[in-house]
């Protein structure tokens, strides 16, 4: 297995975290802002060029640097990530798979004005994803009450979750020469490597 990990392109949160250095005001699951839609269809662009000129080269056999060959495209269930996938799940017409597992840390969460405490929030329901991305595979547990309906993940959840992933990902695609993109976020990132 070869494993790429793509952070999602700039969401709304980003953008108010880079402009003012705080959450106040923050989404609780925040869209792509327009640069995050340009970064997404670029990433998009790239990894299907770079396919392209290794099949017209010939290159496109094992593993080599100048070749993804994405076999497996999954997504956190959180919209900045699926918006992303989508385009690299349309660019290089290949299926994309939701894993809630996959999530940023802490979930779907606002603060509690009054007492800063962070509050679980459903997240978006199952009509949300069939009605705007028609090409993104759900697992059944994805209803309309939302994918999170879960209070805030706390920090000794999260190593935990990272171990889950990794051990997903080795029952699924170690023995084969799979490769298999996963779009999720820089929280994440950070505790899967951690574990």
């Amino acid at each position: 297995m070869r494993l790429y990990f793509i952070r999602h392109g700039q969401s709304a949160n980003n953008l108010l975290w880079e402009e003012t250095g705080g959450s106040k005001g923050r989404r609780e699951d925040p869209e792509l802002k327009s640069i995050g839609h340009q970064q997404a269809r670029s990433l998009a662009e790239f990894i299907k060029r770079m396919d392209s000129l290794a099949h017209q080269n010939g290159r496109a056999r094992g593993i080599k640097r100048d070749y993804f060959g994405i076999t497996h495209l999954y997504t956190s269930l959180m919209v900045r990530s699926v918006a992303t996938a989508a385009y690299l799940s349309e660019a290089l017409d290949l299926p994309f798979t939701a894993w809630p597992e996959i999530h940023e840390t802490g979930g779907i969460y606002l603060d509690d004005e009054i007492t800063g405490d962070q509050v679980g929030q459903p997240g978006k329901p199952r009509s949300f994803f069939t009605a705007n991305y028609p090409r993104l595979a759900l697992p059944d547990s994805i209803t309309e009450a939302g994918w999170w309906n879960r209070p805030f993940e706390g920090e000794s959840e999260r190593p935990l979750r990272a171990q889950r992933v990794i051990q997903t990902l080795l029952e699924r695609h170690c023995d084969d020469d799979h490769r298999v993109a996963i779009v999720s976020h820089g929280g994440f990132y950070m505790e899967l490597v951690r574990v």
